[in-house]
């Protein structure tokens, strides 16, 4: 059954207009009048419907049922990612999204090649949002991770919160399967860095504001790999996949 994120409110028995990015999706897929669809908007559980009527450049649907089905982790990971260059950050979003983390903090460190400001970062936000509603429509995920404004690491490390702090880093001494194995599953946030690693300053300051200091083993792995190796690592040994 075709599947697609509707971001408008949805009731059993209401007939709506779809948007018409799916309107369009909905003519590309070659659907017919009363074809079956599942829609979600994101606020939990998904709704069956059937196509009402489909013109050139719009359609409709009725709703006809609501199935409370959500696949959400029972505990929260936010992946603090800083700017990898180019478009790794669409790959790692969509992956972290597959892997159910529930939020994603993109963060300005001072190795990231890539600044964004501005317009421009306005535009890259919109399309990671983009991203996100993808990838939830194709893994099954019917409550969207949240997506942090571009934040300076140095004030937003200064922020409080009550989720705990990983720092991965080859500097540690332990590694996060170690650590993980003998916690409780748990909120976190895992602070990943960009090519080249977050600097010694970030390090020490993430330490001083009551990260912990976790590693991925013996390898250095890409910025784009370090974060989904570790939310896969956390679901596989706290028994969420």
């Amino acid at each position: 059954m075709p599947r697609f994120f509707c971001s408008q409110p949805l009731a059993v028995g209401a007939t709506i207009a779809l948007p018409e990015a799916l309107a369009h999706h909905v003519h590309v897929l070659r659907l017919q009048a009363g074809a079956e669809l599942s829609l979600f908007n994101g606020d939990g559980g998904q709704y069956l419907a059937q196509l009402a009527e489909l013109g050139k450049r719009r359609a409709s649907a009725t709703i006809v049922a609501f199935v409370a089905r959500d696949v959400e982790l029972p505990y929260e990971i936010t992946l603090a990612q800083a700017l990898p260059e180019a478009s790794k950050m669409d790959w790692i979003i969509e992956k972290a999204v597959e892997l159910g983390v529930a939020a994603i903090q993109p963060l300005a460190a001072q190795r990231c090649v890539v600044r964004l400001a501005g317009e421009r970062a306005e535009r890259k936000l919109a399309h990671w949002q983009g991203v996100i509603e993808a990838a939830s429509e194709q893994c099954g995920r019917n409550r969207l991770a949240r997506l942090g404004a571009i934040d300076d690491f140095s004030q937003w490390i200064g922020q409080q919160d009550m989720h705990r702090r990983i720092l991965l880093t080859p500097r540690a001494g332990q590694s996060l399967a170690a650590w993980a194995r003998h916690q409780p599953p748990q909120a976190l946030s895992l602070l990943i860095g960009p090519e080249g690693g977050y600097s010694l300053q970030e390090e020490d300051a993430a330490l001083a504001h009551g990260a912990l200091a976790l590693s991925m083993g013996p390898r250095i792995l890409r910025t784009e790999t370090a974060g989904i190796a570790a939310v896969a690592a956390l679901n596989s040994l706290w028994g969420a996949m």
